[in-house]
């Protein structure tokens, strides 16, 4: 069973085709001021329907196609007005470069760049917000910890969440006796329907046999993991919830798997590094002028299985960053003028595109650490050491998820919740999700967020 159901993602893209053929027959009616015929409308659809299937792209690109968190909802009026303003973009260049279609409609995209945000606002700022939905799922949460809390708050603080917890179990309070009593009154109420349990939890297993009985008294009930709804909701992995067992049932994937995977970074390292080198003149350039210092530094990282790797990048700060940052924590470097340009486009580690066609690293992977670094987390995270189980990679899941992951320094709060996005990526790893990391990747790039 899952609480979070996929068909509002269906009922989006629904939404935006409707609205785009809406703002499309709309913007004829301004520029001609009247109701435009059939063959005038159908004139334009033809060759726009090709632009909306690159605008739905755009927009999954984005991400208005995945889970609407709250901090997503706060931005999605700057989200909706950047892609819209792409979307006209390549429909400019759609028409300039294939004439054939006979349309050259500068003031119908300029009409349409208005209309179409206008319409798209309105559709999913405050009409799809308040459209009718499924009653809201009734449920328990028995659990304890951080993460237990922080699942409990996001949903009860999202209105839009598809179900609520009635009640709240914490075990590291709550005594074996009212864990059972909650489970007994879920087989009694009939609004009850699923139960979130920790499964680790020594509290939960004593109630288990409460919980299988509870399970034949109701006409509609489920048994939820704790773990399994937090990365669904959050989309990385509860740290508190997991164990060994959890860490050595994700380390498997499919040969197939590794075989594509491996063929891509060949194919991608290769196309990449060829086009990338037409820019080392420049960047070389740039990095002597600004203060005279060596072009490429090289560094030991933690490969897989924990075997070292040298990768060479271009330098971005006044020396070579080992991260032996003593009691302080933090570097004594600092960053270059170039190298604040440099590390937010990431064309700093474009050398280790070498270390990917020798298969040092991958494409996609956790980011590979620095040594140093990498013992001090192992001695105080539990479970560092499973990001060691694939290849690093040169982009990566926590790098799109995690804003605060620490730069020039250590930090062991912020390197635990960067694990807990790793983590994900070691259990869900698939084409399909290293393919949504790459595009993902490359819209930050664009936007030279990050550094």
């Amino acid at each position: 069973m899952t609480l979070v159901p996929k068909r509002e993602y269906v009922l989006l893209l629904a939404g935006d085709i409707v609205v785009f053929t809406a703002a499309l027959w709309l913007t004829l009616l301004v520029r001609y001021l009247e109701v435009p015929s059939y063959e005038l409308f159908l004139q334009h659809l033809v060759p726009f329907s090709f632009l909306f299937a690159a605008w739905v792209v755009v927009f999954f690109v984005a991400g208005l196609y995945g889970r609407h968190t709250r901090l997503f909802r706060s931005r999605l009026t700057s989200i909706i007005l950047y892609t819209l303003t792409v979307n006209v973009a390549l429909a400019a260049l759609f028409f300039f470069l294939i004439p054939s279609f006979g349309l050259a409609p500068k003031t119908i995209l300029a009409l349409y760049l208005v209309i179409s945000f206008v319409l798209v606002f309105l559709w999913r700022i405050i009409l799809f917000p308040h459209m009718p939905r499924a009653p809201k799922l009734k449920g328990v949460l028995i659990a304890s910890g951080k993460d237990a809390s922080a699942l409990a708050e996001e949903i009860q603080n999202d209105p839009h969440a598809p179900f609520s917890f009635e009640y709240i179990v914490d075990t590291s309070i709550a005594p074996t006796h009212e864990i059972i009593q909650k489970v007994c009154r879920v087989a009694e109420e009939d609004d009850v329907t699923f139960l979130v349990v920790d499964f680790s939890d020594q509290a939960v297993s004593a109630a288990l046999p409460i919980i299988y009985d509870a399970a034949f008294h109701k006409r509609s009930f489920a048994l939820v993991e704790a773990s399994e709804l937090y990365e669904e909701i959050f989309e990385r992995v509860p740290l508190s919830f997991i164990d060994y067992e959890w860490v050595l049932s994700s380390i498997t994937a499919s040969r197939v798997y590794d075989i594509l995977k491996r063929f891509i970074d060949l194919l991608g390292a290769t196309i990449i590094g060829f086009f990338a080198l037409l820019l080392y003149p420049f960047i070389m350039l740039a990095i002597k002028l600004d203060d005279g210092g060596p072009i490429f530094i090289t560094q030991e990282r933690v490969g897989r299985y924990q075997r070292p790797i040298r990768i060479m990048k271009f330098r971005s700060m006044s020396g070579n960053d080992e991260g032996n940052y003593g009691e302080s924590g933090k570097t004594q470097l600092r960053v270059t003028r170039v190298g604040k340009f440099l590390r937010a486009s990431r064309l700093d580690e474009i050398p280790q595109l070498w270390n990917v066609f020798k298969g040092d690293l991958s494409l996609v992977g956790p980011r590979p650490e620095l040594p140093a670094l990498a013992n001090q987390y192992s001695a105080r995270i539990p479970y560092y050491n499973a990001r060691h189980l694939i290849a690093p990679g040169l982009m990566g899941w926590a790098q799109l998820k995690h804003d605060r992951h620490p730069h020039h320094g250590a930090d062991i709060v912020e390197t635990k919740e960067k694990l807990s996005f790793d983590l994900y990526y070691l259990e869900h790893r698939s084409l399909l999700l290293d393919i949504f990391i790459l595009i993902q990747t490359v819209r930050i790039l664009i936007s030279a967020r990050g550094s």
